[in-house]
């Protein structure tokens, strides 16, 4: 509920993540409307060289975009489903305060390049699917840490690459931290996916071809990063599905 990110990150930050259980969920919790960025479709966003300032500076705000928009899904999750184990809602606001820190160190960096989080336009599309999916948590957790969020851990290591050879290292730093991180996210994603597909006796493969199709999940494209998808729990038959 709170609309300015540094006190949002700051709040996150605070949560006693150990005190968290479903005795404690909030009836209704609104998005906060935030005055900036400046939202619009993702086919709208100008293309800037990272080889510029400036362009660096506009990837940069983008992935700081993401991760802040991470930190509201995770806790989103938290108050949004009821009747979950107590391990379910301590283990998502832990994932927020990893968000929250990914956004801080990106927002710093930015800064340190002369620019301010709300500087460039982003695109709302991780929110977008967060409303698709507020109805069920299974399919929750198979769109958006199984789909959306695993997308950054193929896109991580090319855009690291290309930050670095235009000379910024700490960026590169920063991404290995949230990389790290992001692949735990995506575990718990497919730990829970798993979890209620056996409680609702679902295969697990077939039901996510069967969401995907019917939400509108955006295909996979390569390359994928095998290695991290494999340490995130994917299976796999799950990986081969990727080729198809």
């Amino acid at each position: 509920m709170i609309a300015n990110p540094d006190e949002m990150s700051l709040a996150t930050a605070g949560i006693a993540a150990e005190h968290v259980g479903a005795d404690q969920l909030f009836d209704d919790v609104p998005r906060a409307v935030r005055a900036s960025p400046t939202l619009v479709p993702a086919s709208k966003l100008t293309q800037r060289s990272v080889q510029t300032r400036e362009g660096r500076a506009a990837l940069i705000h983008a992935l700081a975009h993401i991760e802040l928009n991470a930190v509201d899904l995770a806790l989103d999750i938290v108050w949004r489903f009821a009747g979950m184990p107590d391990d379910f809602y301590r283990q998502w606001v832990n994932v927020a305060k990893e968000e929250a820190h990914h956004f801080t160190l990106l927002r710093d960096h930015l800064r340190g390049m002369g620019y301010e989080y709300g500087d460039f336009p982003a695109h709302d599309a991780l929110w977008e699917m967060a409303e698709k999916t507020k109805g069920d948590v299974l399919t929750r957790v198979a769109l958006v840490p199984r789909t959306l969020e695993t997308r950054g851990l193929d896109a991580s290591p090319p855009i690291k690459a290309k930050l670095v050879k235009a000379g910024d290292l700490r960026a590169g730093e920063i991404l290995d931290i949230i990389l790290r991180d992001e692949i735990g996210h995506v575990a718990l994603g497919n730990h829970w996916y798993r979890w209620l597909c056996t409680a609702r006796g679902l295969e697990p493969v077939a039901t996510y071809a069967e969401l995907a199709t019917q939400y509108g999940a955006p295909k996979p494209r390569g390359p994928f990063n095998l290695s991290a998808r494999r340490e995130a729990g994917f299976t796999e038959e799950e990986l081969r599905a990727l080729e198809s």
